[in-house]
């Protein structure tokens, strides 16, 4: 198989991973894989926070989760259907960042063209040996004004991510995927 495309179907989201530090060699390749997304005008509206610091992913842990919690009762409470295929989640440790060593903020004003670094950076990862997974509620710490002067974000920026990378505990099987749903004229 084409290894470019191998590569596309063999990537999985990771939601466990070893207490191993990731070399700055592989997370600078990563960084660049995502540096090469394409940008509407070349516009190249992106940059990226990386936080491999011990305490600072406690902080970032402990100000998601909040959060984080916050939309799980909520599942539970008013969804309980949706709620029984993701109840294992309050059974992790770090239903967060799923304690992972390393945390790449990608900051920008461009969604659609941040989104592409994402891909690319997980893409990246997966190509180098290296688990990954693009978070939503790794996003939700804004409402602390130590991560955010840490993140040093500025009006009209955004976080988009992050993504975490850190070599796979546990390597995820593929999911089910629906044929595609294609019209041809």
């Amino acid at each position: 198989m084409n290894p470019v495309l191998k590569n596309i179907k063999t990537r999985r989201s990771v939601r466990s991973y070893k207490n191993t530090p990731v070399p700055k060699e592989l997370i600078e390749k990563v960084i660049e894989a995502g540096n090469y997304a394409p940008a509407g005008n070349n516009s190249q509206s992106w940059r990226f926070v990386v936080v491999t610091d011990t305490e600072m992913r406690g902080k970032l842990y402990n100000t998601a989760y909040a959060n984080w919690k916050r939309f799980f009762d909520n599942i539970k409470k008013n969804n309980p259907e949706h709620f029984e295929t993701v109840k294992h989640y309050g059974e992790m440790k770090d239903p967060v960042y799923y304690e992972a060593p390393c945390v790449v903020f990608v900051i920008g004003t461009k969604a659609i063209d941040c989104a592409l670094v994402t891909e690319n950076m997980m893409l990246a990862a997966h190509s180098l040996g290296l688990g990954s997974c693009y978070l939503y509620f790794g996003a939700q710490v804004l409402d602390n004004p130590e991560i955010v002067k840490a993140l040093d974000l500025k009006e009209k920026e955004k976080i988009f991510g992050p993504v975490i990378l850190g070599y796979a505990d546990k390597f995820p099987d593929p999911p089910p995927k629906k044929a595609p749903s294609v019209k041809w004229v």
